[in-house]
């Protein structure tokens, strides 16, 4: 499957915190830390963060020990993430990009910096002849699946100059983010045809997610 993007070389008080390790599965719900408790319970965790310069890794879909948490450029702040103790496996993708896939050891109080520099990958096929998917989704930051492969989040495919550019012919769309349900759809597209995908993604467990998310 060959997926393009037209705009591709693109973009009180409660924290809501990302946490990609054994506290999610735990509590199978985000961890939500009040501002006054967290300069404490954050000296048992591990912070990990990325250096992007390039559009390509800012839009990257990161993993943590195998779940979807996000794009590089939205994990800091309220959303950044924090790490048990210990090993943890980060794996980034791109479309048309080589995955990159290290290990990093997450030390309590302390900061993990991963510089993300995506390589192309020189036998990506893209099509000649396409048409076009445009996203309105919310929440804009699940991820993008068609058939079967990972194409990026819907941010990346929605907006003026941005669209997903697919092969003609028949294709699965799925949309998904941990803490959602999947929203699955059937498109067949015609030539330079474009069409436009609108949903909002209904609230549901970790253990909805598809397994390419979790």
């Amino acid at each position: 499957m060959a997926i393009g993007n037209s705009g591709f070389e693109q973009r009180g008080r409660v924290s809501v915190v990302l946490s990609a390790a054994i506290l999610i599965s735990a509590l199978l719900s985000p961890i939500v830390l009040h501002p006054q408790n967290q300069s404490s319970g954050n000296q048992i965790m591990g912070e990990l963060g990325f250096a992007a310069s390039k559009k390509p890794g800012k839009t990257a879909g990161v993993w943590v020990d195998g779940q979807y948490v996000g794009y590089v450029d939205e994990l800091k702040g309220d959303k950044k993430i924090l790490l048990l103790p210990g090993e943890h496996e980060i794996s980034l993708r791109q479309t048309g990009y080589f995955e990159l896939t290290q290990k990093i050891v997450a030390e309590p109080g302390k900061k993990t910096i991963i510089t993300v520099s995506m390589q192309r990958n020189p036998n990506a096929d893209f099509p000649k002849v396409t048409g076009e998917i445009k996203l309105e989704v919310t929440p804009d930051r699940a991820a993008v699946f068609v058939d079967g492969h990972f194409a990026g989040t819907v941010n990346q495919f929605r907006g003026a100059g941005r669209g997903m550019l697919v092969a003609p012919g028949n294709h699965h769309i799925k949309i998904d983010l941990v803490g959602y349900q999947p929203f699955e759809t059937d498109v067949t597209l015609l030539a330079k045809q474009k069409i436009t995908v609108k949903t909002t993604l209904a609230p549901g467990t970790i253990q909805q997610a598809d397994p390419a998310v979790r």
